[in-house]
């Protein structure tokens, strides 16, 4: 992931796509700390790229999962209220 990672393309990726992102990002912002403790990074703004991907990712997935709730109990809803 050389380029920055827009959140357009983010919400159009499945599940799957995106856990996978999640992950290699966090693994890659872990190596960078630990570089960045160690020794002198060539690139800092790397670290701050990082942290925002996966604070983008974690917020869609919450996003996915709040709408996926909120559909589960609309019908439930509709059924308990009488009208």
């Amino acid at each position: 992931m050389g380029k920055t990672t827009k959140a357009a393309e983010l919400r159009e990726m499945s599940d799957e796509q995106l856990a996978l992102t999640l992950k290699e990002s966090s693994e890659s912002l872990f190596r960078l700390r630990l570089q960045a403790e160690t020794e002198r990074l060539d690139a800092p703004s790397e670290l701050r790229r990082h942290r925002r991907l996966v604070a983008r990712i974690r917020t869609i997935q919450n996003e996915r999962a709040r709408a996926a709730a909120a559909k589960a109990q609309a019908p439930s809803e509709q059924a308990t209220s009488p009208a």
